[in-house]
């Protein structure tokens, strides 16, 4: 059977703080101690409510930042985002900065993915101006993060987009890359 088959059949369900904690133990749980497991695992206070599945992504936003005008006020770090959004694809990092245009209001939005932009272009971008969010793909954040590009430091929010499934019908997690 091809995964997409498998997939096909199986309805969308909204993720919980259980598969990310699954997905990091059979990532890191072959080369790790017991104890290095232990820390692995992430408290309930960590998450945010999930979204159902009912919410365009603007009103999830909204509901889970209640006080994003204020954060966005006082973010004054180069090199740093409020809320970090990841994404499987580029297309789909765009398609979702679309869709917060209610949320965002004045801030700035950056765009953290390779598709026609070079990660220096990036670095630089980053470096000159003070953004609020960031959408982008695991792999671009990563180098990033890697390169002292992006400081995770300010970062209050990190949002997976975890239910969205591309034309492979594949969810971010589903990618072996990711």
């Amino acid at each position: 059977k091809k995964i997409s088959d498998v997939l096909e059949k199986s309805a969308p369900k909204p993720g919980v703080p259980a598969d990310l904690q699954n997905l990091l133990t059979q990532h890191f749980g072959e080369n790790r101690s017991v104890i290095e497991k232990e820390e692995l695992k992430l408290s309930d206070s960590c998450f945010l409510p999930v979204n159902d599945l009912t919410h365009s992504f603007s009103s999830y936003l909204k509901e889970i930042c209640p006080k994003w005008a204020k954060l966005r006020k006082n973010h004054k770090e180069k090199k740093s985002v409020v809320i970090l959004v990841l994404c499987s694809s580029a297309l789909r990092s765009l398609e979702l900065i679309k869709s917060m245009t209610a949320f965002k209001g004045d801030c700035r939005v950056l765009k953290l993915f390779a598709k026609h932009i070079k990660i220096k272009e990036q670095m630089n971008m980053l470096e000159k101006g003070v953004f609020h969010i960031g959408v982008g793909t695991p792999g671009r954040v990563k180098a990033l993060v890697e390169q002292d590009g992006l400081c995770l430091n300010s970062t209050k929010y990190m949002i997976l987009d975890w239910n969205w499934r591309d034309q492979k019908l594949r969810r971010m997690m589903d990618i072996p890359e990711v």
